[in-house]
């Protein structure tokens, strides 16, 4: 089973706490104030950050998913 990030833009409210947890996968977008989803399938290396910043997200705009393969 391999990890799959779902960002739903439209409720971020711009804290940027899956940026702090999990530089590897998000990054901020200044002119709109809103995360960028890098990474929708990180490596296994980066799970617990991943898990970690849909946990720290204020507006629950990061779900997981896991899939097949």
């Amino acid at each position: 089973m391999s990890l799959h990030v779902v960002f739903d833009p439209g409720k971020c409210q711009g804290y940027a706490n899956c940026l702090i947890e999990a530089p590897e996968i998000w990054d901020f977008d200044e002119d709109t104030d809103t995360a960028v989803l890098r990474q929708a399938d990180p490596p296994e290396a980066v799970r617990a950050k991943a898990e970690a910043a849909a946990r720290c997200c204020p507006a629950q705009a990061i779900t997981l998913e896991e899939r097949a393969g």
